[in-house]
């Protein structure tokens, strides 16, 4: 554990940003720095495999690399019945991003503080996905995504038809229908970002609270804990992935 004056001090340091503007203005560098250093990550990777391709033995890299697109590309091919070239892509892109962002929070939780703090930078958390703006701007992202694609397939007015018309088919229920269906709209985006911060903001919170006990309780405490953070880790990019999936495919699904 770094050396701070308290319990308190501790967790403060390990949960403060490292910031820059003040209100809506203000933007959290550390988290910025760590989903674009990661999102390179997933491009340069996935890039040197297929470059490094062939057709013979494949190396391990490129076994993985394989069975994350087959696997990423059978649940489209399932979930989203309409043909269209980027939801492949985006269902991807997200899986991969988002258990990278996961997977920092394996990292022993003052090893990247204790190297920025060294170089001088005072605050740095490392772990982006526990970052409330992050979660909730991939999520506005996919319900962005939605919109448009509710528009492209159903036309301005026939989204509007679907919001009004459903549940209820008589015309004086029509606000009714309108009031639940944004209510169920809004709150897509909502959860999404929501369930995605909450988890791993508890999983931060408990290696933190971990790493305050004494270093014979902390070996106990921290490898059952990590072992079973892996699965949270992948839980939630695969959770993420798929609901996007869903969302995008009922934007493009016509209701009778």
């Amino acid at each position: 554990m770094e050396h701070v004056q308290s319990t308190h001090d501790y967790i403060e340091h390990h949960l403060t940003f490292l910031t820059v503007g003040e209100g809506w203005s203000a933007i959290n560098l550390d988290s910025m720095i760590m989903v674009w250093l990661l999102g390179l990550t997933f491009i340069i990777g996935f890039r040197y495999a297929v470059s490094k391709g062939t057709s013979g033995v494949p190396s391990r890299f490129q076994c993985l690399v394989e069975l994350v697109f087959e696997f990423v590309e059978g649940l489209v091919k399932e979930i989203f019945q309409a043909q269209d070239k980027i939801i492949g892509p985006l269902a991807l892109t997200i899986f991969v991003w988002v258990f990278l962002m996961n997977a920092i929070d394996l990292i022993p939780i003052d090893f990247i503080p204790a190297f920025t703090r060294a170089i001088g930078v005072p605050h740095f958390r490392d772990l982006p996905s526990a970052d409330v703006n992050v979660a909730m701007s991939m999520a506005l992202g996919v319900f962005i995504l939605v919109l448009g694609y509710s528009f492209k397939y159903k036309g301005i007015i026939g989204f509007f038809k679907e919001l009004t018309t459903q549940p209820f088919s008589h015309p004086l229920l029509y606000p009714v229908n309108l009031l639940l269906e944004l209510i169920t709209l809004i709150s897509k985006p909502i959860s999404l970002g929501l369930r995605l911060f909450g988890n791993m903001y508890a999983g931060e919170m408990i290696f933190l609270l971990i790493a305050l006990m004494p270093w014979w309780m902390q070996w106990a405490l921290s490898v059952p804990w990590a072992l079973f953070h892996i699965l949270v880790v992948v839980l939630q990019a695969f959770v993420f992935m798929v609901l996007t999936i869903v969302y995008m495919g009922m934007a493009v699904e016509e209701h009778h």
